[in-house]
């Protein structure tokens, strides 16, 4: 059935009122509609704004700890490699929530700009660094006004200005340089002269020095494969296929084999050297085989040496101990590395050029011992983790007190590093062997602390070997350190092709590394050797190693 409504008013002035009656009552429901709307708006700008500021608190709690973090590993030193993978976790951790912020604080703005009352919010942000003089600077101007907006007039007289600086980058840009060789004719004797063609590190030398040194940079120290290498470039408009690439890094490792060979003979005369291996996936006959990368460091400074510091590598398909027999045969001085048995040919006094000293590494003994006294991984494992090794962590404090006195004696000369440890570190070292005695006699052969006290006592004299030379450092990190772009590029290029593959690796990085040992920009220094290196004679190849070879801008200031 139609609804019934009441019946219409017959005089104009009850029609008036009722008109007015419903009009009022229109008016009330809007106003109430109206208000909703606002207090639903206000609502939302302040939900808005409190998710902002939580995610900016977040943000800014994080990157405290993060530094914290940083300053305790730089008062206390390289703890372990779990407190190196906790600084990325944190890292990648401040990188989302700093995301999260600016994208909660412009959410924010917008519900801020649809209410009266909530007031938007802003970050505090660090002060931006000023960009650095070199860069170039292109000037914007935005036109001016011809006339005063406010009364018309053209009289304008200009009282300073203001300029809001943007960063900015260029696409890579290519070109196309043509090396002109202009005939000449005698007309006396009809005999035709030209210049001689320049060299070219490749044949047919298609490429120049500076995209020659990319490309090897790329490879072997951004671990950017050749294939990966070529998408690049076709998306640039450049077609380089890695059949051409490859032919260009053959050749650029055949031209630089006399600057390794300087660098091998440099890092081999050394008295003392820092040893370390790892793996490196290697593909033979469709599979991939587990062979290693060997690095010895050559690196002075700790003890005050003069001698410019330079990495070598070596590859091989196996760990076996002919390897690093090999390697190190005209080698007499000392051999920083772990308790690897293959050194222990090293060690005999019946070789031709002498025996190796052997000195051992103390942040490997001491890794041992933290992995069981590890405080903050048992409490992430909970009621599954063992129980907390009181022998362990007190053998870990007696050596944070030895490394304590190493860095205060870091880069002081081998005279006075041993003058402190026989005052200091002798009387720690005595008493920490007497107490791991000790304790060992009490345990079992089960117990789990039990093997590290027994890695250390059975190879004492190579742990205390320090107390008797200045020159010896407490660690092997500066080999650790130098195969870490190996342990990184392997999960970039899974495997190397072949064993000459491998091979090749090994001798561009002991380029590259010793280059950035040496505070030389490896790409320029590459594309300056590699521009340089043909017209070189032999007895003055030395001038390009990198602790010798000066950047073109210091050559043409000379």
């Amino acid at each position: 059935m139609p609804p019934r409504f009441a019946p219409l008013p017959t005089d104009l002035a009850s029609a008036h009122a009722l008109i007015l009656t419903e009009r009022a009552a229109r008016l009330e429901a809007e106003a109430t509609a109206t208000e909703a709307q606002t207090m639903a708006a206000q609502a939302q700008a302040t939900a808005a704004r409190v998710l902002a500021i939580n995610t900016s608190a977040e943000a800014l709690i994080a990157h405290i700890k993060l530094e914290i973090e940083k300053l305790r590993r730089a008062l206390h030193g390289h703890r372990s490699e779990r407190t190196a993978r906790l600084l990325e976790q944190m890292e990648l951790q401040l990188e989302e929530l700093e995301t999260a912020a600016t994208e909660d604080e412009l959410a924010a703005e917008k519900a801020a700009a649809k209410t009266e009352t909530v007031k938007s919010f802003q970050r505090k942000r660090p002060a931006r660094k000023p960009f650095p003089e070199h860069l170039p600077r292109e000037r914007l101007v935005i036109p001016a006004p011809a006339s005063c907006p406010c009364c018309g007039s053209a009289k304008l007289s200009k009282l300073g200005e203001d300029i809001t600086e943007t960063l900015e980058v260029i696409p890579r840009r290519w070109k196309v340089i043509q090396t002109v060789r202009e005939k000449f004719s005698c007309r006396a004797c009809e005999a035709i002269t030209q210049p001689p063609a320049p060299f070219h590190v490749t044949p047919r030398g298609f490429a120049g020095p500076s995209l020659l040194a990319m490309i090897l940079f790329d490879k072997f120290s951004q671990h950017q494969p050749l294939n990966r290498q070529s998408d690049r470039f076709a998306r640039e408009g450049i077609d380089l296929s890695v059949s051409t690439l490859a032919d260009q890094v053959g050749a650029c490792t055949s031209a630089l084999a006399p600057l390794h060979a300087l660098i091998e003979a440099h890092v081999l005369a050394a008295e003392r050297l820092h040893g370390d291996d790892t793996t490196i996936p290697i593909l033979a006959k469709g599979k991939t085989v587990t062979g290693h990368i060997w690095t010895y460091v050559r690196d002075d400074r700790p003890f005050g040496g003069n001698a410019p510091p330079a990495a070598l590598y070596y590859a091989s398909p196996d760990r076996r101990r002919q390897h690093p027999e090999r390697h190190l045969a005209g080698f007499a001085g000392i051999l920083q590395a772990d308790a690897y048995a293959g050194y222990n040919v090293l060690y005999d006094s019946a070789r031709p050029h002498g025996a190796v000293t052997p000195a051992l590494c103390w942040a490997h003994a001491r890794r041992k011992f933290f992995e069981l006294a590890d405080i903050a991984s048992h409490a992430r494992r909970g009621k599954s983790a063992p129980a907390i090794s009181p022998i362990a962590l007190e053998a870990v404090k007696r050596i944070d007190a030895l490394f304590a006195i190493e860095r205060s004696i870091n880069g002081a000369s081998a005279d006075e590093r041993l003058r402190v440890r026989q005052e200091q570190s002798a009387p720690l070292l005595a008493a920490l062997e007497v107490w791991l005695r000790d304790e060992r006699a009490r345990l079992s052969r089960s117990s789990s602390v039990a093997r590290p006290i027994d890695y250390l006592l059975s190879r004492w004299d190579g742990f205390a070997r320090f107390i008797e030379d200045g020159r010896i450092c407490l660690s092997n990190n500066a080999a650790e350190r130098a195969l870490r772009g190996f342990a990184l590029g392997r999960k970039s290029w899974l495997f190397a092709g072949s064993e000459r593959g491998a091979d090749r690796a090994a001798a561009m990085t002991t380029l590259i590394m010793t280059a950035r040992l040496n505070d030389i920009d490896p790409l320029a220094w590459l594309a300056d050797v590699l521009a340089r290196i043909a017209d070189m004679p032999l007895s003055r190849l030395p001038e390009l190693l990198p602790w010798q070879w000066k950047a073109p801008s210091q050559k043409a200031a000379a």
